[in-house]
């Protein structure tokens, strides 16, 4: 019987071909938790910049990675991985990390970080609360009404500032650029999630909440709940 090569085949050597290098299989280690600029992600490898370029393409040409440009500074961009075609792999995160607190950050905590929080607590039995960079007045009513459509309990909660919530040993997810390019030197876990207030249609929240319960999903298995923590203001300030 002759077993015809067909282009998904060959779109799956593809793939297995580009991660056939150890610094390829970091990078998909280091991008499971989240988005990295390219600068960030060669800091964290050790890798000069023309040698990671060619990594990363590489990796693009197979489907593997792909950029977003930031909606904060539109200089900078994001490396995501491509969703299905790390999950066809099947392989095991790098390892489990212990976290006392999850804190879900974006500028407002008015959509995307109270989703993000309200789906993590579903999720995982690692606490979870957001907080904003510059909170607004109340939660935006986009999501409040996303919620209500996919059946997800969202507190009724006034945003909070960032430096009023975080402690030191929270770990924390940034769901918005903006906040995220704010807190530099936290060097926070970075989803890079679009913000659906300016459209402030339905289809833009359920793309946001979409893509937040799709990174709960595949984020919270790779943490686990550590010993809890005195808790300890955090100190470092914003930039």
């Amino acid at each position: 019987m002759n077993v015809e090569v067909t282009d998904e085949v060959r779109r799956r050597a593809a793939v297995h071909a580009a991660l056939a290098d150890p610094s390829r299989l970091l990078i998909v280690d280091q991008l499971r938790l989240g988005d990295l600029s390219p600068s960030r992600l060669g800091d964290l490898l050790g890798l000069p910049s023309n040698l990671l370029a060619h990594h990363l393409r590489t990796m693009q040409d197979a489907g593997l990675v792909v950029r977003a440009r930031s909606e904060g500074d539109r200089r900078r961009s994001y490396l995501r991985l491509v969703p299905e075609v790390v999950d066809s792999l099947n392989s095991p995160p790098a390892g489990l990390r212990p976290a006392r607190r999850v804190v879900f950050v974006c500028t407002a905590n008015s959509a995307r970080s109270q989703l993000a929080a309200a789906l993590w607590q579903q999720a995982s039995v690692v606490p979870a609360v957001s907080a904003g960079t510059h909170p607004a007045a109340k939660i935006h009513p986009g999501a409040v009404a996303t919620a209500r459509r996919h059946g997800l309990p969202l507190p009724a909660t006034v945003p909070r500032q960032l430096t009023d919530v975080l402690v030191d040993a929270d770990f924390v997810i940034t769901v918005c650029d903006s906040a995220h390019e704010e807190l530099g030197e936290l060097e926070p876990v970075h989803w890079s999630v679009p913000d659906p207030v300016p459209a402030a249609n339905a289809a833009a929240f359920d793309a946001a909440f979409d893509e937040i319960a799709r990174r709960v999903q595949q984020v919270s298995p790779q943490l686990t709940t550590a010993a809890p923590a005195l808790p300890t203001p955090y100190r470092g300030g914003l930039r």
